[in-house]
């Protein structure tokens, strides 16, 4: 029983399971996340790492920045995973997803900078600066 208790903490946060419905459609960039949910670094690899704590997503790392994907090798947590994409409306990540796809266009057009995955992620953390 104690190894479910981290995999229902991590879906008991709407960050951590707006994460998730994002990577439904592939991997991200934890720059790509901190784009989409207009949120800091830190705060975004606090949640990706309660969800990789669970189980729930996996990374490989390029150059400076960690890649995220959901983790379906465990059968029940796959189970667990589908029925959070199937149950949240598409709506509820609807602007995260705009903005993700804003980043993404910016992002093929951008020159990268040497180690990072992206040449806009300053541009980010400009933008959340901005907002506080």
């Amino acid at each position: 029983m104690t190894d479910l208790l981290p995999v229902f903490k991590a879906l008991s946060d709407e960050t951590r399971l707006k994460v998730i419905k994002l990577l439904q459609h592939g991997e991200l960039c934890v720059c790509d996340i901190m784009a989409a949910f207009d949120m800091s670094q830190s705060k975004v690899s606090f949640h990706l790492g309660v969800l990789k704590g669970a189980g729930l997503v996996k990374k490989r790392k390029e150059g400076k920045w960690m890649h995220y994907t959901i983790d379906d090798t465990d059968y029940f947590r796959r189970l667990l995973i589908l029925s959070v994409m199937e149950g949240l409306p598409e709506d509820v990540v609807k602007s995260d997803r705009e903005r993700l796809h804003d980043f993404l266009n910016e992002k093929v057009n951008a020159t990268p900078a040497a180690g990072n995955c992206c040449a806009n992620n300053a541009a980010v953390r400009g933008n959340e600066k901005r907002r506080r």
